[in-house]
């Protein structure tokens, strides 16, 4: 078996409807940059906005490549900046339904031993709440012919 390696935003060697499950775990925009310069384009390099074009790209091609009934799973987290939450993963939720995913899931991942909550955190040391969560979307694509008004509260909102 021959296993590809590319970017998700181009699934150009995988045929339409052609995939059982798609199964990601992206960066965060620009939280850790995984591949510094050396590679063009790396979604950890991404700031948010240009970071939320390349998920819909991500989104979109999953979808393209996924079988219809079939799943997509994404793991994804949010981040702080000046002490304010920045909810990266209700905005990239926003992508995957705007392509055409249905939400069957948001299954919320507890984080055990990360630094910022390894160390003591007493309430005077922090003027904010800790992230000690990831939310692992799965997503599903319609069924050919599918009676999508059955699932209009788990679809795309605006």
């Amino acid at each position: 078996m021959k296993i590809p390696q590319g970017d998700a935003r181009n699934l150009d060697l995988i045929k339409d409807d052609s995939i059982d499950l798609v199964a990601t775990h992206p960066p965060y925009a620009g939280i850790i940059k995984y591949t510094g310069e050396r590679v063009a384009g790396d979604l950890s390099s991404l700031k948010l906005e240009p970071f939320l074009i390349a998920m819909r790209q991500v989104a979109a091609e999953s979808y393209r490549v996924l079988k219809p009934g079939k799943h997509c799973a994404i793991l994804i987290g949010d981040t702080r900046k000046h002490k304010h939450h920045i909810p990266i993963s209700a905005r990239v939720l926003e992508q995957f339904l705007d392509v055409g995913f249905i939400l069957r899931e948001d299954i919320i991942k507890i984080q055990h031993k990360m630094k910022s909550t390894r160390e003591k955190w007493r309430g005077t040391k922090y003027d904010f709440y800790l992230l000690a969560h990831e939310h692992l979307y799965v997503f599903r694509k319609p069924a050919t012919g599918e009676k999508m008004s059955e699932f209009r509260n788990s679809v795309k909102w605006r």
